[in-house]
């Protein structure tokens, strides 16, 4: 048999062996959120969120056809202050006793540029449900890891946080305000076939 048809027999089954529509579980352990808010007009305070599950139904050939779902744990909120994360977890933030998650569903996901995506989706965060568009890196090509494939994105949003009733705020003497409310959002996620189990 000629080489050229050989190789393309082998690149044809290679392409039969994988779905048109893939799904992807996030890996907990090697995925986060992170937030950042601006203080005092000055400077930027940041923390993470750690607890992020979901799934990811990937179509490669038409990727509007693609969705994402993904949940946060809010009691899992770390800024690396003690008495701040009580705060942010208290009734004047996130108000986690009453809102113990938040969650993210897409309903439209486009391409926006090589390797890039753009998902637009509901966030309901305090109970409060409002569109919110994530720009997305990624995701990667897979990799292997002990047979187990693996693949990552970021993706980035600003949020309003008063859309969502996250409303405190205090003026300072200058006239500015004690916490800014644009909120900036970045999830890191790394994507692990949905077959493997859960660690």
């Amino acid at each position: 048999m000629p080489m050229a048809r050989r190789f393309l027999i082998l690149v044809l089954l290679a392409g039969a062996a994988y779905p048109q529509t893939s799904t992807w579980r996030i890996d907990t352990l090697h995925s986060s959120a992170h937030f950042a808010v601006r203080h005092m007009m000055v400077s930027m305070v940041r923390g993470q969120f750690g607890g992020l599950k979901g799934q990811v139904s990937l179509n490669e050939q038409e990727i509007e056809k693609s969705t994402v779902e993904a949940t946060v744990d809010a009691a899992t909120l770390n800024s690396g202050e003690p008495k701040r994360d009580k705060d942010l977890k208290g009734p004047d933030f996130f108000d986690v006793e009453k809102f113990p998650a938040l969650l993210f569903r897409s309903t439209r996901v486009e391409r926006a540029g090589s390797e890039r995506l753009r998902v637009t989706g509901d966030l309901t965060l305090r109970g409060v449900t409002r569109p919110v568009t994530f720009d997305v890196d990624g995701p990667t090509a897979p990799v292997s890891d002990k047979k187990v494939l693996r693949r990552g994105l970021s993706a980035t949003a600003r949020i309003n946080r008063r859309d969502f009733g996250i409303t405190w705020n205090r003026v300072i003497e200058t006239g500015g305000v004690a916490v800014s409310d644009e909120v900036s959002i970045t999830l890191d996620v790394e994507l692990v076939p949905h077959t493997e189990p859960r660690p």
